[in-house]
């Protein structure tokens, strides 16, 4: 995965990595997170429900939800397309939404239909005040 200053990011704070191109599927599958700000704001992560391989998933519509020692929070899609893939290790130990969100705490690969306009790295620093 790329540092934090090559992901794409969204205002409810999923961080987005369209993986570089291979073969046929070349550049169409988004790796969706929470960024660090966004766990850090939650809290402790408790739980995490992600949708099923196979949804269909639309550009701002919730799809799981993230629930901390402190509140519930929702995860939306930051793009339109088909989920390919959920991480199955942060629904066993949720804490690793915390302890790694670019890395290991990843959430799930959407195979996207549209790529709508997304935040750069200096655009969602620059909303969060980090």
């Amino acid at each position: 995965m790329a540092d934090r200053t090559q992901l794409q990011y969204t205002a409810e704070h999923e961080w987005v990595w369209i993986e570089p191109s291979t073969g046929e599927s070349a550049g169409d599958v988004a790796t969706v997170g929470i960024t660090a700000y966004a766990a850090d704001k939650l809290g402790d992560v408790v739980f995490v429900e992600l949708p099923a391989v196979g949804s269909s998933v639309a550009s701002g519509a919730i799809v799981g939800e993230i629930e901390s020692t402190k509140s519930v929070g929702e995860l939306f899609a930051p793009v339109d397309g088909t989920v390919v893939e959920t991480n199955s290790a942060v629904v066993d130990s949720p804490e690793i939404v915390n302890s790694d969100p670019y890395g290991a705490g990843w959430l799930i690969k959407v195979q996207f239909t549209s790529l709508p306009a997304l935040l750069t790295y200096t655009e969602y620093t620059a909303l969060v005040g980090e």
